[in-house]
């Protein structure tokens, strides 16, 4: 039986080898930082345990993530279940977030598009449809990057392959991107 011990080890690896991802996080730090100074919104989008971090990177922008300072604007589009549970029945789930940006997305907005994989069809579809509308499209993923590499503007790809320490390292990425954002003099 693995240890405790031996999933931490397996933790601390990807978090250290995380750091060759700096750079493009830094970019989308201020892509993010220039969407809501612009007046612009951030949509996220993911599924299963990926669904759950864009409902906490969204809640953390609107809410707080560590001052008082003005709402932000920011949609999870995977929180409306009545939308979801509609456009699934009447269409199919693979368009069920590329729906929601046709309706919600304005040009110069941001998609984080959420897929450890970087292949789920409704992110992929969620990308195309945010490009076809002019938004900037912020991909984070596992090693590979998958083939939204091709559609979105920037794209983190955490060096693993283990869908549990790829959304480990996203869900730090979220926190530093609501904390530089939230530090930022241009937001505040």
């Amino acid at each position: 039986m693995k240890t405790f011990i031996d999933e931490l080890a397996q933790h601390i690896a990807v978090m250290q080898c995380a750091a060759q991802c700096s750079d493009v996080v830094q970019d989308a730090a201020r892509l993010l930082i220039a969407t809501f100074a612009q007046g612009h919104k951030v949509l996220l989008c993911g599924n299963g345990g990926s669904a759950a971090d864009a409902q906490h990177i969204a809640a953390e922008f609107v809410v707080r993530y560590e001052k008082k300072r003005r709402a932000l604007p920011a949609i999870a589009l995977t929180t409306d279940s009545s939308i979801l549970t509609a456009h699934a029945n009447d269409f199919e789930f693979d368009s069920v977030f590329a729906r929601q940006i046709e309706a919600l997305g304005n040009a110069d907005d941001t998609l984080i598009a959420i897929s450890t994989s970087g292949n789920s069809k409704n992110i992929l579809q969620a990308a195309h449809a945010a490009k076809a509308k002019g938004l900037n499209v912020i991909a984070l993923t596992g090693e590979s990057g998958g083939a939204l590499v091709d559609v979105a503007t920037l794209t983190i790809k955490v060096p693993s392959t283990v869908t549990a320490r790829i959304q480990e390292v996203h869900i730090l990425i979220g926190h530093y991107w609501c904390g530089v954002v939230e530090g930022s003099s241009d937001v505040s």
